[in-house]
């Protein structure tokens, strides 16, 4: 099993390595000039010329990159372009909003998807099931700017019973900082009154963002529950005289989650990177609308930041994942 995970450790510092080539030349081709972004329309030729010269963007574009790595390495993301400030400490400052929006999105996505998974593999072939199969089919089409458009349309717009963007209401002052999660936070320093008003902002994006990996988790468990239920330990069980509850919740589910924390770790990983466009529908302050800013800004070390972080946190979640599979799965260690 050691080998196994060191095996694992070498594949992803190649992947980060990959990732990295990819998304530093890409980050360079688009169209546009930082330093005139930076200085202005009306900038000269010798100011342009010399925040080029500031940023190291006159070298040709493999030793920027040999810079960039050089900096990587000793964990220096370098300087954004549009804030001035280390990107360290700009994604530090943005990245508990993001996780904080990710854990609520992935608690929705396990609460929701596991019993409908269950359910519907019980009712197979009947309305229960259809319905189930739409609203999966539903999770994986629609877009996630367009339903977060629409949520908002409805529960702001129209019924005004949530707020459409931000993490607290204007007014809410909740200045401790102990984990940097508001809800958590709140609920350390027994300041229910704002719990009550991060939860509210809450709620829309996390649903929004939940949505895809719940209908991908909801139609894992109901194919590997079907499967399950056809086994032959599983009909000996029911013959026996065994409760179908008892059967189901101790035999059943018990043994086709096995298969599905592959997808529920990918899920998790979906929802770090898929966090971007949620977070620019909903003005949510996190890392996803910092990175789309940068874009906008033509910031190159702000995108290789935030890509690196969700690299690194995809990978490890996937190592994590594959340890847990091992453990509960050994035949898949040889």
């Amino acid at each position: 099993m050691k080998k196994i995970i060191i095996k694992r450790l070498l594949a992803m510092i190649l992947v980060l390595f990959g990732v990295t080539i990819i998304v530093f030349f890409l980050s360079h081709v688009i169209p546009g000039d930082p330093a005139r972004m930076m200085a202005g329309q009306r900038a000269s030729q010798d100011t342009l010329i010399s925040i080029r010269k500031q940023l190291g963007l006159d070298k040709p574009l493999i030793v920027q990159y040999f810079i960039y790595m050089k900096g990587l390495l000793s964990g220096n993301l370098g300087i954004s372009i549009r804030t001035q400030q280390p990107v360290v400490s700009d994604l530090a400052t943005y990245f508990p909003a993001t996780l904080e929006l990710v854990l609520y999105a992935f608690l929705i996505a396990l609460i929701v998807g596991i019993p409908l998974g269950v359910l519907t593999s019980l009712k197979q072939n009947t309305l229960t099931d259809y319905l189930g199969r739409i609203f999966c089919i539903g999770g994986v089409s629609i877009p996630a700017f367009w339903g977060g458009i629409i949520l908002i349309l409805i529960f702001y717009s129209k019924l005004n019973l949530l707020p459409s963007s931000g993490r607290l209401s204007l007014g809410v002052v909740f200045n401790t900082k102990i984990t940097g999660l508001i809800t958590i936070d709140s609920l350390l320093t027994g300041n229910f009154a704002v719990f009550k008003d991060a939860l509210r902002h809450l709620i829309l994006p996390a649903i929004v963002l939940s949505y895809a990996q719940l209908a991908t988790i909801t139609r894992q468990v109901r194919s590997s529950m079907i499967e399950v239920l056809n086994e032959e330990y599983i009909k000996t069980a029911r013959a026996n005289g065994i409760k179908e509850k008892f059967l189901i919740v101790s035999y059943a589910l018990r043994n086709a989650l096995v298969p599905t924390i592959t997808v529920v770790g990918l899920s998790l990983g979906g929802l770090l990177g898929g966090a971007v466009v949620t977070e620019t529908v909903f003005n949510w302050p996190g890392m996803g609308k910092y990175v789309v800013d940068s874009i906008a800004f033509l910031d190159f070390q702000s995108i290789m930041g935030f890509t690196i972080v969700v690299v690194i946190g995809y990978v490890l979640i996937n190592l994590v994942v594959d340890i847990l599979y091992m453990l509960l799965n050994p035949q898949t260690r040889g």
